[in-house]
């Protein structure tokens, strides 16, 4: 399954932020770059499953203390 998990961010952490995802462990990270936009940044992730998913945004991205708000899109492909 993939997902595009949306980011707003406190100001000027944005490339921080972005390291830190590319580094996750446990998850493919297909992307993550920073945008403009009403979001700072976009994630978008391979998963097995909608646990897996839903164990990345909640606990590790959205957990992350700059990150304000996810929004997460699930793909249907």
């Amino acid at each position: 399954m993939r997902a595009y998990i949306l980011i707003r961010a406190k100001p000027g952490t944005t490339e921080d932020i972005i390291k830190a995802i590319k580094n996750l462990k446990g998850i493919k990270i297909v992307l993550a770059d920073s945008i403009y936009g009403r979001f700072d940044a976009i994630v978008v992730v391979e998963a097995r499953d909608i646990k897996e998913l839903s164990e990345t945004v909640y606990k590790m991205i959205g957990g992350h203390p700059e990150i304000i708000h996810t929004e997460t899109l699930i793909s249907l492909y």
